[in-house]
């Protein structure tokens, strides 16, 4: 009975593990693109300068900054996530491994997209103690310290999800990991462009999510060989 009971724990482990979404690796043809901006209403928010309260030595060496809500000067909206989260057929998605880097005692990029089931290679750039805290929903949280000597630390995203990362070490240090369901995914420069290409033509749910502002989503119909214009707005943040 022992034996059941362990068997059953172990598949139980492995449907948790295993990634809840169903998508369909195939040839596409004559695929569209999905091109467009994300702005922000209001007057470009002042960078807000972060207090260093520890490791000034290896924290210290630049100016950090608040990176949660970041606006160019003509308005384009940086850091946002543009992703097709119903679209479940298309190009080939194949996890990958993403460099997340602690740098200055800050991430990079800030923002790290990818599909699940990737591989994160969290670095430690400072060589100093860093603590890698998570907070997700599907996904496990992780919790571990990576001292100065501990360069790498691998883990697995398996299931689509935006992922907080901070560090428990220096609580200043705050960034995401935003994985996806299928490889249709885009992160929008510092004038808030991005691109989506190759799409296969159909009708599809466009979301686009930002840390502090939330998500908003669109529906738009891709077209062969074409390009889909896709502009969103965020209102200005309320004080």
């Amino acid at each position: 009975m022992w034996r059941g009971r362990v068997l059953s724990a172990l598949l139980a482990t492995l449907l948790c593990a295993a990634p809840s979404f169903s998508y369909q690796n195939e040839n596409v043809v004559s695929g569209g693109r999905i091109r467009g901006t994300v702005r922000y209403s209001g007057p470009p928010p002042k960078p807000e300068r972060l207090a260093i309260s520890k490791d000034r030595e290896a924290c210290g060496a630049r100016p950090l900054y608040d990176e949660s809500l970041v606006v160019g000067q003509d308005g384009g909206l940086s850091n946002v996530v543009v992703s097709l989260p119903d679209l479940n057929h298309g190009a080939p998605s194949k996890p990958t491994t993403v460099v997340f880097d602690q740098r200055g005692c800050a991430y990079a990029p800030h923002v790290a997209a990818f599909p699940a089931g990737s591989t994160i290679e969290i670095r430690n750039s400072d060589g100093i103690l860093h603590s890698i805290h998570t907070e997700s929903t599907v996904n496990p949280v992780i919790d571990m310290a990576q001292p100065g000597f501990k360069k790498t630390i691998r883990v697995t995203i398996a299931q689509p999800e935006a992922i907080k990362v901070t560090c428990d070490a220096h609580n200043w240090m705050e960034g995401w990991w935003y994985a996806t369901s299928n490889p249709y995914y885009a992160v929008t420069d510092a004038h808030g462009h991005y691109v989506i290409s190759n799409v296969p033509p159909g009708s599809y749910t466009l979301k686009i999510w930002q840390e502090k502002l939330g998500t908003q989503s669109r529906h738009l119909t891709v077209t062969p060989d074409a390009t889909a214009i896709a502009d969103f707005t965020f209102a200005a943040k309320k004080k």
